[in-house]
């Protein structure tokens, strides 16, 4: 077996350390649910072209479901990322895959990973029922042993459960983690994270990325002071995003990034770009993610997006029962007239056809 220190010293590790934006992986299904390779594809193209430093697929904006053993998509879609992936050798996208479950489906579902060419491992607690912390950092270390591995709060909202400061110093420490991505919702969850990692002798090598959607310029643009264990500060920095928002007008969020970089060197046209982009992606996001109903329409809100700008035929979804809450299309058609800066019709309009050949 290849030795956890071999995985955390791969070019991949390098660069995920170095930052970038992660966008998650929307699932394109057919009127009668099976795969949509050719949008699925074009999917993945959009990203790419758009300037992702990589692809995050079998993740919440996947749909979770995508792992339950009667669907069999799980390998189809990993396989069909990974095809797209090996289309752009210039580019090289990181490939992320989304791992869920307990241990034994954990380690089964990175191995099936590590055996199609990803690069690291997104560790969802989805499906891991009421294991302890414990039994997590248990189940982090047997897949770290098979894949580099980022850590993964997940908001309650959606299926995640509060976690210790002491949990993330834990998870930081173990060989193999190289980042996690911070996704709680919360404000004081967010720093029990960085203030876990900031006490781990590995802090260094922890890349913090934000999946706070609601909280996405400040979290890039912050630099946040943390304790170590010997007592000493340090800043801690978000070096990127990985986020279901940026599975929609991935270009925009390429262009927040480098904002958020330059204005943590002084520029301050920069600073004021960011300041009137944070309300207005604030907004968007709510619509998007349905926040008003406790984000039970956050998938078909990408999907909503994605399907007006002609990446996706439909809103059609594993489980039947999901679609846009009440009034979503309409928030959706305000946001869509209010924000048009945010948005990237034109560059997908031109290339559309050619991601779906």
């Amino acid at each position: 077996m290849t030795t956890a220190t071999a995985l955390d010293a791969s070019p991949a590790v390098a660069r995920f350390r170095a930052g970038g934006v992660i966008p998650a992986h929307p699932l394109a299904l057919t009127s009668d649910r099976r795969l949509d390779e050719r949008r699925q594809r074009a999917l993945g193209r959009y990203q790419v072209e758009s300037g992702a430093l990589g692809l995050a697929v079998a993740v919440h904006s996947t749909q979770f479901a995508i792992h339950d053993s009667h669907q069999y998509l799980l390998e189809p879609v990993l396989t069909l990322t990974a095809d797209v992936a090996r289309e752009y050798p210039a580019e090289n996208p990181l490939l992320v895959a989304g791992i869920t479950g307990p241990i034994r489906q954990a380690v089964r579902e990175a191995e099936l990973a590590a055996s199609l060419g990803y690069d690291l491992v997104l560790l969802s607690p989805y499906g891991v029922g009421e294991a302890s912390e414990d039994d997590l950092i248990e189940r982090a270390a047997a897949v770290a042993a098979v894949l580099p591995v980022i850590g993964f709060y997940l908001q309650p909202a959606v299926g995640g459960t509060r976690l210790s400061r002491s949990f993330w110093e834990r998870l930081a420490a173990l060989p193999n983690v190289v980042g996690i991505k911070i996704a709680p919702f919360d404000r004081y969850a967010t720093l029990d994270v960085i203030q876990g990692v900031a006490r781990s002798d590995r802090a260094d090598e922890v890349a913090l990325y934000t999946g706070n959607d609601d909280h996405i310029v400040m979290d890039l643009l912050t630099s946040f002071p943390a304790q170590t264990a010997g007592g000493e500060t340090r800043q801690m920095e978000i070096v990127g995003g990985l986020l279901g928002q940026w599975a929609v007008w991935v270009g925009g969020a390429v262009e927040t990034l480098a904002l958020a970089r330059r204005a943590k060197q002084g520029d301050g046209e920069a600073l004021e770009a960011l300041l009137r982009i944070n309300p207005a992606l604030t907004d968007a996001n709510g619509v998007i993610f349905d926040a008003a109903n406790g984000f039970a329409g956050c998938i078909p809100g990408i999907h909503e997006i994605l399907r007006r700008q002609g990446l996706l035929e439909n809103l059609v979804f594993l489980d039947e029962r999901e679609g846009l809450s009440p009034g979503q299309a309409e928030e959706i058609d305000r946001i869509w007239t209010a924000y048009p800066d945010l948005r990237d019709d034109k560059f997908i309009a031109e290339n559309l056809d050619r991601w779906l050949a």
